[in-house]
């Protein structure tokens, strides 16, 4: 059975075909510039290497059926006939209250996700574009909607109900919903074997750290709270967003510059975050290289970006109680030993402490790698995600009827034997140049 995935931002749509019967990746890509001219595509098959290719797409419908017609191709496809494809899972953004977990789409379901559009404008309408697209293309097959903010719906009230009129929340759901949900609940099972302990016996601090930035608090295996809001906008930096900041600096600025509310809402969302600190960059390589070259505003992004960080960690360490690990994970938190280290410089006196050298040499998307220092009480993980993955175990137990919520169901990289067989090949040809690399895999109990 083939599981084609597709995670539909406004620009760009993500994919994957997962053969599941040999539990391999098939192929794999992304679509850019959808909508804003420019498309491309970059292909990855396996056994036929990698391939990008020039092709306007004006809609996400001309970028889905790019992405079949690449899948079909004699030359770089990985499939002879679209009907390989047996379902089709769809990363939806904003689950409301309305989802508390996967679930396949039908005509009720898709009128919900369009209704709660307004709390994710900047994600729930592209995500309803690629599902209706999908469905076009492929209409014989189940869709299945993952939700980002499933894996949050045991928070607390004290956690997700704000110090507002609370009469908000009764009429319009105005709450604290978390996002990133399917990467934390993959990176929390992983971190679970990596301590060698059942993942409802683990407390963990996990930090989601790419262009959108979250992090999440976990006591006994499940979301207790989480830094994004009702919308992505809230918690730390992240790259064009803001992040926390004085709710009145929007209604201040709207007076100074005459600015108009939507105006205001796409400078958080856009134009703010470490691009605009820096005034030039989002990319935290670019940051990175400026600031060491003396470029004073990338210096002060990377601080100010380090210092939320610290500060969340110290919050949720409060919040959780004992913490058995720290995990980063997403681009950033897996590539940028220079954030991670200023994260958690500091930290010593409450029993975090990071190996600099082990830090250094983590920089792989093809391990899991333990950063800890000697004397620590707290374990310090480095995890690639893998929200592909999630989307399509969710997806193939919604088809056989055996899917349920996290608390009640199992996933295959909950077992220590478990094993990402792109990520072990790639793994052996990285070692080759980084054989340093080895000392720092971690190890499974």
């Amino acid at each position: 059975m083939d599981i084609l995935v597709l995670n539909c931002g406004s620009s760009s749509v993500k994919y994957q075909l997962y053969r599941w019967d040999q539990k391999e990746v098939l192929a794999k890509g992304i679509v850019e510039r959808v909508t804003i001219g420019g498309s491309s595509i970059n292909h990855y098959a396996k056994g036929k290497g990698r391939i990008k290719k020039e092709h306007e797409c004006p809609t996400h419908r001309e970028a889905i059926a790019l992405i079949t017609e690449t899948l079909l191709d004699p030359e770089v496809g990985a499939i002879k006939d679209l009907s390989e494809i047996k379902a089709v899972g769809h990363r939806m953004v904003h689950g409301g209250e309305k989802f508390a977990k996967s679930v396949i789409i039908d005509d009720e379901a898709l009128n919900t996700f369009k209704e709660l559009a307004d709390l994710a404008p900047l994600h729930n309408p592209p995500n309803i574009m690629g599902v209706e697209a999908a469905k076009e293309v492929l209409p014989d097959v189940p869709h299945c909607a993952i939700m980002d903010t499933a894996w949050h719906q045991t928070m607390p009230e004290r956690a997700y109900i704000y110090a507002l009129p609370y009469e908000w929340y009764e009429k319009y759901r105005v709450r604290r919903y978390g996002f990133h949900g399917t990467s934390f609940l993959y990176v929390a099972k992983r971190t679970a074997v990596l301590l060698g302990k059942d993942p409802f016996d683990t407390n963990l601090v996990l930090l989601h750290i790419g262009n959108g930035v979250s992090a999440n608090a976990v006591r006994n295996g499940i979301s207790v709270d989480t830094s994004m809001g009702l919308t992505p906008l809230e918690g730390l930096v992240m790259g064009t967003r803001a992040g926390d900041h004085d709710a009145a600096i929007g209604f201040y600025i709207m007076r100074k510059e005459s600015l108009e509310p939507e105006t205001v809402e796409k400078i958080l969302n856009k134009k703010s975050g470490v691009l605009g600190i820096s005034g030039k960059y989002t990319d935290r390589r670019d940051i990175t290289e400026a600031a060491a070259k003396g470029d004073k505003r990338s210096q002060l992004a990377i601080e100010i970006e380090s210092y939320r960080l610290k500060k969340y960690i110290g919050a949720y360490y409060a919040a959780v109680g004992k913490i058995d690990a720290i995990t980063f994970t997403a681009g950033v938190g897996e590539m940028s030993d220079i954030i991670r280290a200023k994260a958690l410089e500091g930290l010593e006196p409450l029993g975090i402490v990071m190996d600099p050298e082990k830090n250094k040499l983590s920089h792989t998307r093809n391990a899991e790698t333990d950063i800890t220092g000697k004397g620590s009480k707290v374990k310090i993980f480095v995890v690639p995600t893998d929200e592909e993955l999630v989307m399509t175990e969710d997806t193939y137990a919604l088809l056989q009827g055996t899917y349920d919520i996290h608390t009640n169901f199992t996933y295959s990289f909950q077992s220590r034997d478990y094993v990402n067989k792109e990520r072990a090949e790639a793994l052996e040809e990285e070692l080759k140049k980084n054989p340093g690399l080895k000392d720092i895999v971690a190890r499974i109990p």
